[in-house]
């Protein structure tokens, strides 16, 4: 749980927001879980389709055993329970995209059970978030409301596909903690490859458990926010909520539990059904499905092939490129930045390759939308680039402008640099030439310098400016030291 609460003023004193979250996190398989489907974005409506998730008379669901796979290998990432007997169950409800009137989910016996999720703020502060299951289940289909003005079309493309909710004990106390939990998440998914995290395409969504109570009472009511789908909109729709239930309890009212929608333009959750109870959903053993029964060796083999996590890697980084906890953490939270760092930083300044790669490249990367893994600059150009400023080819400035000219497309580091002319002036006859000429020039100036050793700084910029940014800073501060008895 976390131990620090982000308390909320009302008029009549502090409340505590209370947070539990339930992760759906589509799976990443070619087929849907009970049917050889194909599973994919963008197909034309009704076009991955079998049978089985039309629900035709006399189909009978086959387990996808890569699904089950990915399960296990979330769970495993998780350091979670793996229930070696579970199955499967019937969630009976009415809705026009689930074609069978009921949803096949794991209701008493999940395929994995506790585990735990540590979690960073933005403070470098961490808390853990209790995992209390994960579960299988299938999603349903899309009703498609803007088709027509008058009838309303299902597409059944995403009914079957296996989905994997997660759901946390209630141990989140702030929007940003909420948030921060989701982003961890899905950066271990992405890691394990059991999902792809692609929120835009709602292949990873939230529903957001949110209650309010005062600093030491007992949990109170809670309303569910249905399918949020982005960070922001996960602390917007907690924040609108918690405000909401407080002006309810400071006026007397009761939270009503019940299942609601945000509103991402108006900012603001709104009722969408009264909350069911489990007997609600009527759950039974699923007739066509046999309990899951899992072979401790192949769970061992699953864990065995388990890639470096994120908690690890950010450690390695750490120790073995001397990173801070903060650069480490940055480069670690996306698997694709780590391995392009490690690509860069392969027998150079690690440091000075994690500036390049967190600062510079990052914000042309988010400033043109695109990922790193589509970056024009290689990480070994990257690599080259570093190696010229440790060789003293160029400064750190000159290496600002030969990265802009590699995103323009000019050519790699060492052709930019010499095609431009941009070495560094080393020659330390030229530089003394010039500095003698300076202090000549300047004699009041190199007075103040022998007063205060600190001025220095006054010749140096001189320097610097008469040779176009081109000379040796280390070069120059020596000569200029040697000069000025200093």
């Amino acid at each position: 749980m976390s131990e620090t609460s982000k308390l909320i003023q009302g008029r009549t004193g502090p409340w505590e927001i209370v947070l539990g979250l339930e992760v759906h996190a589509q799976v990443a398989s070619n087929a849907k879980l009970f049917s050889g489907a194909a599973v994919g974005f963008g197909a034309g409506p009704n076009a991955q389709v079998s049978l089985v998730d039309a629900a035709m008379p006399g189909m009978l669901p086959v387990l996808n055993r890569y699904c089950v796979e990915q399960a296990v290998r979330t769970g495993l990432g998780l350091k979670a329970k793996i229930n070696l007997t579970s199955r499967f169950d019937r969630k009976n409800y009415f809705y026009p995209d689930l074609p069978q009137g009921y949803q096949i989910s794991q209701f008493k016996d999940p395929i994995v059970g506790e585990g735990e999720v540590l979690v960073e703020r933005d403070d470098g502060s961490t808390f853990t978030v209790g995992i209390e299951r994960l579960h299988l289940e299938q999603d349903a289909g899309k009703s498609l409301h803007d088709q027509d003005p008058n009838a309303t079309y299902v597409d059944l493309n995403r009914a079957g596909t296996a989905l994997m909710e997660i759901v946390s004990r209630p141990d989140m106390r702030s929007s940003e903690e909420a948030a921060a939990y989701v982003k961890k998440l899905r950066t271990i998914l992405v890691y394990l490859g059991s999902c792809d995290g692609d929120m835009e395409k709602g292949n990873l969504r939230a529903d957001v458990n949110v209650s309010v109570r005062r600093p030491g009472e007992g949990l109170g009511t809670r309303c569910e926010i249905k399918n949020v789908n982005s960070y922001r909109f996960i602390q917007q729709a907690i924040e609108y909520e918690a405000r909401r239930q407080i002006e309810i309890l400071e006026d007397g009212g009761k939270i009503d539990q019940e299942t609601r929608l945000f509103d991402p333009v108006k900012g603001e959750t709104r009722s969408m059904r009264s909350k069911e109870d489990a007997h609600d959903y009527r759950y039974f053993p699923d007739p066509d499905l046999l309990p899951l029964e899992l072979d401790p060796a192949w769970v061992k083999s699953i864990e065995d092939s388990l890639p470096e996590l994120p908690d690890a890697k950010k450690a390695r980084f750490q120790s073995q490129y001397g990173l801070t906890a903060y650069d480490a953490g940055v480069l670690i939270s996306e698997q694709a930045r780590a391995d392009y760092y490690e690509a860069a930083a392969a027998g150079r300044d690690a440091k000075l390759v994690a500036n390049w790669v967190t600062n510079d490249l990052a914000a042309r990367l988010t400033a043109a939308g695109t990922p790193i893994s589509e970056s024009p600059i290689a990480p070994d150009e990257i690599s080259e680039l570093v190696a010229l400023i440790e060789e003293g080819v160029i400064s750190s400035k000159i290496a600002k402008d030969v990265f802009e000219r590699m995103w323009a497309g000019e050519g790699r580091p060492r052709a930019v640099v010499e095609a431009q002319g941009l070495q560094q002036v080393s020659d330390t006859g030229a530089l003394e030439a010039l500095v003698d000429q300076l202090i000549a020039d300047n004699p009041g100036q190199a007075a103040a310098v022998r007063d205060k050793p600190q001025a220095i700084g006054w010749f140096v910029g001189q320097v610097m400016k008469a040779t176009g940014g081109k000379a040796n800073p280390g070069s120059v501060n020596q000569i200029l030291k040697a000069k000025l008895g200093l």
